[in-house]
């Protein structure tokens, strides 16, 4: 953690699910919730249900479909949204999240969440926690049309959100998305332990933190 050029830094981005926020939520929804639901619905077995979503989210995965709650509702004829709302009790920050959003901010550095969640998601997760309050801006990648995971979404985001590569920071919990990120000149850093039930990763790629708390108080 020594090892960031934190006097270099003057805009700080943070992905959301997963980053910010608590990935068991979504981990519940897609894997056991919207089979559930999927599997009610169309009368199949759980197991049949299972099967044929994970075929389906692994068409899109990495696309910006698979963060549309438009394209899931079309596709599965579920109102994704609603069924988000049915489990909105287990949304959550991460540890120590608004503490260093804080910091960055009261050092004079901007705080952006930078994310592919769909903007009905957003709204629900900002309604459901304190999050936006301690925010400068949200990007959506759903306003340029493509996914975190493709270069060009940098290129249209800095057209709303002036930044140099050089002097920004970004944290994701998604390896692919930080490679992006990585390869456009952005400082980088993953986080171990985005669903709070499951086993931290080993991360070797990156730099990774367990907890934001492993970064304060922080350096001006």
């Amino acid at each position: 953690m020594n090892a960031l050029p934190w006097h270099d830094i003057r805009s700080v981005f943070l992905d959301m699910d997963g980053t910010l926020l608590d990935l068991h939520f979504d981990n519940q929804f897609w894997l056991h919730h919207v089979p559930r639901r999927y599997a009610e619905t169309y009368g199949l077995e759980l197991d049949q249900a299972h099967a044929e979503l994970r075929a389906r989210y692994k068409q899109v995965e990495g696309t910006l479909s698979w963060y549309s709650i438009d394209y899931w509702t079309r596709e599965l004829g579920l109102d994704i949204l609603e069924l988000k709302r049915e489990i909105k009790h287990l949304i959550q920050m991460l540890p120590a999240v608004p503490e260093f959003l804080d910091a960055v901010r009261a050092s004079g550095r901007r705080a952006v969440l930078v994310t592919n969640a769909h903007p009905g998601s957003i709204a629900l997760k900002m309604e459901r926690t304190s999050l936006g309050e301690h925010l400068d801006d949200i990007i959506c990648s759903h306003t340029y049309g493509v996914a975190k995971e493709d270069p060009i979404f940098w290129e249209r985001m800095r057209v709303d959100e002036p930044f140099d590569p050089r002097h920004a920071l970004f944290f994701d919990d998604s390896l692919p998305v930080l490679r992006t990120a990585k390869h456009y000149g952005l400082h980088v850093m993953a986080l171990r332990r985005p669903d709070t039930r499951q086993d931290a990763r080993d991360i070797d790629e990156f730099p990774a933190i367990l907890s934001f708390a492993e970064l304060l108080p922080l350096p001006c």
